[in-house]
């Protein structure tokens, strides 16, 4: 698993948007008090059950994965002149 330029705030972006894309989808949403763990595991769920991101493979399904998954899955839907992607 290579790591990306800039991944930690990459993930910050992508629990936000993820987090906009669960309640829009009508999946439900976050609490204040929820911790990014469970977020970044509802998201990539969410994620993989729309078929907007290929699952993991069995073997690979835990935390720091999914966290790059969800990193992977934003830095290829934000726009290239983004603050991120530089």
């Amino acid at each position: 698993m290579k790591k990306l330029k800039n991944e930690p705030d990459l993930l910050k972006e992508a629990i936000r948007v993820g987090g906009l894309y669960l309640k829009k989808r009508g999946a439900g949403s976050f609490e204040d008090t929820d911790g990014q763990d469970l977020k970044v595991e509802a998201i990539y769920k969410l994620l993989v059950h729309d078929k907007l991101v290929q699952p993991l493979a069995k073997d690979q399904i835990d935390l720091p994965h999914m966290r790059h998954k969800l990193a992977l899955w934003i830095s290829k839907n934000l726009p290239g002149d983004h603050p991120l992607m530089k």
